[in-house]
């Protein structure tokens, strides 16, 4: 769905995403401003939420397309969010979106040149075919990446192994309702985490790594990633992976695009990094929010030896997601498939790699 915001709120507020969190600006439709420029920790999403219902029905909330942490949480809290893109923008800095004036500033002026985003058309709403050309477009390169070992979707076929991956955490509350999980049924996993989550929540972080399972690098901000040049693309995977290392000692050596975006320049990039592009082949889609059972019913149904299934602990409204998984983990004990961490997973299997890309909605805010 690709919808176009057309009606005219009576109030706009710009979100804007920095190294540490986010800076929230509300204009009425005059264009004065309703309340004092605001900021908030990563860590205060659900408090950020709540402030911005207070300002009524009337109220557009505005991201851009480098900020794909908000529209999750924000529509689950009931919020009118849009998406500005790159073209009617002015340029953004190194590090961080463009400013939280300019977004409401554009939402005020244009409303019609923003996407609406809800839980049904995902963060990439009117780009879907955009983000499809460029997987076709980006095949003959991930080719020689998966035979070269450096993409991978899943592993060997003929170990009764499984990999569960969690992308956008750590969560401040569901990332421990996942360990305990997972600790129950003695199963490892592995985190694909978001820098802006991991400087805000550090210990939840630590609690990951001691708990034994692993962790990957999912970028800062969750971006599209075509709408970034090469080296705000290194930005965000380096600042990544530093933050973790100030928790844990180590850099992540995976790296998963948000989205799976795979463009030819995407993947140019990654290719001169050195982790290894990590995919999946099991989409859970509880991005959606289908309920507890149909997310449990689309991993047993789909899972095979050697899946990576994509699932998520961060990046909006993941109640599902916990609730459904002690169902996967005991449907995957009962088919006697272990549940690894990639490491374990790929440990002398990298031959087993990717031919075609994931089979995931491009709209999923994954």
């Amino acid at each position: 769905m690709s919808d176009r915001a057309t009606s005219e709120p009576t109030h706009v507020a710009g979100i804007a995403w920095t190294a540490d969190g986010y800076e929230a600006v509300v204009l009425d439709a005059a264009g004065g401003p309703a309340a004092v420029p605001t900021r908030w920790g990563a860590a205060r999403v659900a408090e950020l939420a709540g402030w911005l219902r207070g300002f009524g029905p009337g109220l557009a909330v505005v991201v851009d397309s480098t900020n794909g942490l908000l529209d999750g949480p924000l529509t689950a809290a009931g919020l009118d969010v849009r998406r500005a893109d790159p073209w009617t923008l002015p340029g953004r800095p190194a590090f961080g979106s463009v400013s939280a004036s300019a977004l409401a500033e554009r939402a005020r002026r244009a409303p019609a040149s923003l996407a609406r985003l809800t839980v049904a058309s995902g963060s990439l709403a009117g780009r879907e075919a955009e983000f499809e050309a460029g997987v076709a477009d980006g095949e003959e390169l991930r080719a020689r990446l998966t035979a070269a070992g450096r993409c991978v979707q899943h592993g060997r076929r003929d170990r009764p192994q499984v990999a569960l991956t969690f992308d956008d955490g750590p969560d401040p509350v569901l990332t421990r309702t996942i360990l305990a999980a997972l600790a129950r049924h003695r199963a490892r996993a592995t985190f694909f985490c978001v820098g802006l989550h991991v400087a805000a929540l550090p210990d939840e972080v630590r609690r990951i790594a001691e708990a034994g399972h692993e962790l990957g690098n999912h970028s800062w901000s969750h971006p599209f990633l075509p709408d970034l040049t090469p080296s705000q693309l290194c930005e965000q995977i380096d600042r990544t992976g530093e933050a973790i290392a100030r928790v844990t000692g180590a850099e992540p050596t995976r790296f998963r695009p948000p989205y799976g975006s795979q463009t030819p320049q995407v993947l140019a990039t990654l290719a001169g990094r050195p982790t290894t592009v990590t995919l999946w082949d099991v989409d859970s889609r509880d991005w959606a929010r289908p309920g507890p059972e149909r997310i449990a019913a689309t991993v047993l149904e789909a899972v095979r030896p050697g899946s990576v299934v994509l699932l998520h602990e961060g990046g909006g409204d993941r109640r599902q997601t916990a609730a459904a998984l002690p169902a996967v983990l005991d449907g995957l004990l009962e088919r006697g498939l272990e549940p690894v961490t990639l490491g374990e997973l790929f440990d002398g299997s990298l031959g087993a790699l990717i031919s075609r890309p994931p089979a995931a909605s491009p709209a999923a805010p994954l």
